[in-house]
């Protein structure tokens, strides 16, 4: 009977937490973006009221790098991601600061009882898939990852889309309209990289490869998740320090 217990435990423990993907499109060169940055680093790894896991996303877009401060940490692949968003949302354009949740809801990114009604709104949801990163190992420049999905997929599958993000940095801003302001960010993206194609549950292996931005003297993180095609709705997502 014990041992019967004891092994319940286990595969209860080993069973991938429900998770709600938070994308924040940001840019160190909006004055509007600060307070954005600041909620996404109070809500990045909390749990919600129905015990799913926050994770938080900075991505750093472009076009506000040319006017005074070219954001370090930007990148046209999130500005590309953003545009995608902004179409499938009907927007008349892009903007900062915007979070996306779960690629359902798009709301205005400083906006905290928003996000609190956004993230209430995908804990009420039915069960998704669930995504769980098993193991990951770096060797030559590459990460190899091993991860198991569970649960009922879309007819047509779902985009498997790896994310490297810093944990956290800081920058000081010298010019634009930040200038003179010392910046903190979270869950910094390094690359977002669409790995695989997900079918069927069952187990994978992927390998990705690593930006030789990403500072080896500061933490780093893994973020997986699922996406039904066409930057459409998140089924289900995991993450795992480096």
């Amino acid at each position: 009977m014990v041992t019967v217990v004891i092994l319940a435990l286990m595969a209860t423990s080993a069973l991938a937490q429900k998770a709600v993907l938070v994308e924040l499109f940001t840019s160190e060169g909006c004055s509007s973006c600060p307070p954005a940055d600041a909620l996404l680093r109070q809500v990045n790894g909390t749990q919600t009221s129905g015990g799913q896991l926050v994770v938080g996303i900075s991505e750093h877009v472009t076009y506000w790098n040319s006017l005074g401060w070219s954001d370090p940490f930007s990148s046209p692949v999130y500005t590309e991601r953003q545009n995608a968003y902004s179409e499938r949302f009907h927007l008349e354009g892009v903007y900062t600061p915007q979070m996306v949740i779960n690629g359902a809801e798009q709301i205005v990114g400083s906006d905290s009882a928003a996000l609190l009604r956004a993230v209430d709104k995908e804990d009420a949801e039915s069960p998704r898939m669930s995504l769980r990163i098993v193991s990951l190992s770096v060797a030559g420049g590459h990460l190899t990852v091993n991860l198991s999905t569970s649960g009922d997929l879309p007819v047509h599958g779902a985009d498997l889309i790896a994310v490297l993000a810093d944990d956290s940095d800081r920058s000081s801003v010298l010019h634009g309209e930040n200038s003179g302001r010392t910046l903190a960010h979270v869950a910094v993206a390094r690359s977002i990289t669409r790995v695989a194609k997900v079918q069927a549950a069952g187990e994978l292996t992927v390998q990705i490869p690593i930006p030789a931005a990403m500072q080896t003297t500061q933490g780093h993180h893994l973020i997986l998740f699922a996406q039904t095609p066409g930057n459409g709705r998140v089924l289900g997502a995991d993450t795992k320090p480096l």
